[in-house]
């Protein structure tokens, strides 16, 4: 029963995605259109984007069970940071000037907003680099929260068949409507995701005998604390890690191009005031419910030493109605995929219009770069998908490492140089190159750490840092954002000569008409 329910389901879920992406073909008819749906993108529709990019199958399944487990319903403090610092600062800070700085400059993504903010074709082009490079383990990360709900659901369905049914279909409707397809459905994604998430815990809550009666029970739990109560505490067994775990979750979407690429597509001031409030409202309720509920792993009997903290949210819903685990597969198939299509959009437009194009002899044309941007998209696809797979096969931990060192690095590269360019007048080219080389090489560090090349355990503060990927993504993200102003006052000559001139388009206020009913 559980698996015809979920069959239908998701077929239908799959029919209706790619009918927006036929319907949005039309949007989709030149380079401002596909990648920014020509900027006329209204605020529902923005900030479910926006939601819906930052939370994946990797939040609902990996991060959920892990951090649940880890430091019971304290975790819920994680949703609260991504919903406060992630999106709600996220929005106030960064939307406003972002849409019109990038907008004056003519920009469409990050890269090209380092290009032209600082007048340097090499920072675009590395920025490119970044972008693509890490953006595959992060895509691949996606796919592998889905391998054991699948297998619960459908048990004689092999994981790489899921993989790449998913990751064609979601390649088709980007490749046909662009952002504007991705857009629509990452609302109706986002639907999906609000009513299912609250569906799931009342169910998980009700399996347990309610909510007080599951608090108490976890409140009996001593685990690998040590001591009665530390799952159902305040801050739970271990608030140093918890403080790591929310401020890398959740200030490292500032820096994310996928992320913040949202703000390039809305459509004017007004819609970012009701966007911001939108989206803090969407991860309040999908993030904080998610990291809830994975704050009662440990009312169940999982061997995560054997099995994984991947075992922890999938064993939670075993229990549960037929009905109930068909809504969460299309629930995670939702999160999973409104995320992928934000990335091989990004990853493919970024290669396009950053690395090809600034490398080119001679201007490319519309067309030219429309066809180039979605054979990088369709390549994009492919790679994240092999390597997903050839992770789940092989149990490849290399591959593993390189997911988690992904949202640091781009994280760490970025989101100083990118918040500084868009309040900072004296920032410098020099600046931002520092920033990208130290994000990116503290990652590599990590990496080099966690697959045990390197040993720097022994090493005073050194050792600290590269305690695991979440502490050393943190230390790149606030050591950006000493690094850059330093920086850049002892490299005052890499100033851009037009620096003013830029910074006066926030003194003036633009509109983009609106050519369709689907951007309001």
């Amino acid at each position: 029963m559980t698996m015809i329910i979920s069959l239908v389901l998701i077929i239908c879920f799959f029919t209706l995605m790619i009918g927006i992406g036929i319907h949005s073909r039309k949007h989709a008819k030149d380079v401002n259109g596909f990648i920014l749906g020509s900027r006329s993108v209204g605020p529902w529709l923005s900030a479910f984007a926006f939601g819906t990019s930052y939370f994946s199958a990797v939040i609902f399944v990996g991060y959920a069970g892990q951090f649940g487990w880890n430091f019971g319903l304290a975790s819920t403090w994680i949703g609260l940071g991504n919903a406060f610092i992630g999106s709600l600062l996220a929005w106030s800070i960064l939307g406003r000037r972002t849409r019109i700085m990038t907008q004056h400059l003519s920009c469409k993504t990050m890269p090209d907003f380092f290009g032209e903010r600082f007048q340097s074709k090499p920072l675009k082009v590395a920025a490119s680099v970044i972008t693509f490079v890490f953006l595959i383990p992060y895509t691949a990360s996606l796919y592998n929260g889905l391998s054991r709900l699948f297998s619960m659901a459908f048990d004689f369905v092999d994981y790489s068949v899921c993989v790449i049914v998913m990751a064609v279909l979601t390649g088709v409707y980007v490749l046909i409507g662009g952002y504007m397809a991705t857009a629509i459905n990452d609302f109706i994604q986002g639907i999906i995701m609000l009513f299912g998430i609250v569906m799931v815990i009342g169910s998980v809550l009700a399996d347990n005998g309610g909510l007080l009666q599951a608090m108490k029970s976890l409140a009996a739990v001593e685990g690998d604390a040590g001591w009665a109560g530390a799952y159902s505490s305040f801050l739970g067994p271990n608030p140093t890690f918890l403080f790591f775990v929310v401020m890398l979750t959740s200030l490292g979407t500032w820096g994310l191009p996928q992320m913040v690429g949202k703000f390039y597509a809305i459509k004017n001031e007004d819609s970012i005031k009701k966007g911001t409030v939108i989206s803090t409202l969407f991860a309040i309720i999908v993030a904080g419910g998610c990291y809830f509920l994975g704050g009662f792993g440990r009312l169940y009997d999982i061997d995560v030493q054997a099995e994984g903290f991947d075992a922890v949210i999938p064993a939670m819903l075993s229990t549960l109605s037929p009905i109930v685990i068909g809504i969460v597969i299309v629930l995670v198939l939702s999160a999973s995929m409104s995320t992928l299509s934000s990335l091989v959009l990004t990853s493919g437009s970024t290669i396009t219009l950053d690395f090809i194009e600034p490398l080119s002899k001679k201007k490319m044309e519309e067309k030219k770069k429309m066809l180039i941007m979605r054979l990088f998209i369709v390549v994009f696809v492919i790679i994240s998908a092999a390597i997903a797979i050839f992770q789940a096969k092989s149990k490849n931990m290399f591959i593993a490492q390189m997911m988690g060192v992904s949202w640091g690095a781009l994280a760490g590269a970025f989101l100083a140089p990118f918040l500084y360019g868009l309040y900072y007048k004296k920032t410098t080219k020099a600046a931002v190159a520092v920033s990208f080389v130290y994000g990116v090489g503290l990652e590599i560090i990590q990496l080099l750490v966690s697959l045990k090349l390197i040993d720097v355990s022994g090493i005073p503060v050194i050792g600290f840092v590269f305690t695991n990927s979440l502490y050393s993504g943190v230390f790149a993200m606030v050591g950006g954002l000493i690094i850059v102003p330093i920086v850049s006052l002892l490299t005052k000559k890499s100033i851009p000569e037009n620096t003013e001139s830029m910074f006066e388009c926030y003194n003036t206020t633009k509109t983009v008409e609106i050519t369709d009913s689907l951007g309001k």
